[in-house]
């Protein structure tokens, strides 16, 4: 479902190119519980992230995985790509945490989350690989509010396959292709969706803007 800001309210936040795309960015998820956006990051963003991956050795990639923490396990009939973690070592990715964070702030004054943190990795799915229809919100975790994914590959083409198809509650299915520079935010535990089998390599990062969970009381 749509988010509701408190009434009366707008951003305390003004100016800039990153400004207007998060602005963007409320508003859509205000109306719909989703944003698509092909305009790309501010300052080239996307471009130095894409040109960070052909550093990475293959043994930085691990098998995706599902589930959490024990049970966790690999599942190559649901989930089929690699991933990489953003930990901000590296100067790309320390650039994309901080783009993150500043969307975190200007959501949180904008629509109310109490957003806390960011959680962030790339993905890579090769010939034949896909993800199907999931949520990214765990059972009985509260925690991942918004699901964020910018797409890095260059000269996408019909017929390459690996759109990210949106279920939007008593709506039809959105389906939006990975081009270099789109940018799918969406409500994480509200908003189910899957990647199509790939037919070349699909590139993107995916993250999570989450809530600090709940302490249980003492007794």
């Amino acid at each position: 479902m749509p988010l509701s800001p408190r009434p009366g309210r707008g951003s305390s936040l003004e100016g800039g190119a990153d400004q207007r795309l998060f602005e963007h960015i409320a508003r859509e998820l205000e109306d719909k519980g989703y944003c698509l956006y092909t305009g790309g990051l501010s300052d080239q963003l996307d471009y130095i992230l894409a040109g960070q991956l052909p550093e990475f050795p293959a043994r930085d990639f691990r098998p995706a995985r599902i589930g959490r923490e024990k049970t966790r396990q690999k599942n190559t009939s649901i989930r089929r790509d690699e991933i990489s973690w953003i930990t901000g070592e590296r100067p790309a990715g320390r650039a994309w945490l901080d783009w993150a964070d500043e969307l975190r702030l200007y959501l949180n004054c904008r629509l109310f989350l109490g957003l806390t943190s960011f959680e962030s990795h790339y993905a890579r799915y090769g010939e034949g690989d896909f993800y199907r229809r999931h949520l990214d919100a765990f059972p009985g975790e509260a925690n991942r509010v918004l699901s964020l994914v910018a797409y890095l590959n260059h000269d996408w083409a019909p017929g390459d396959g690996g759109e990210i198809i949106l279920y939007p509650d008593a709506a039809a299915p959105v389906a939006t292709a990975p081009a270099f520079g789109t940018l799918a935010i969406f409500l994480a535990e509200e908003m189910p969706h899957e990647v199509l089998p790939c037919r070349t390599e699909r590139l993107s990062i995916a993250g999570w803007f989450r809530v600090r969970p709940l302490e249980t009381p003492l007794l």
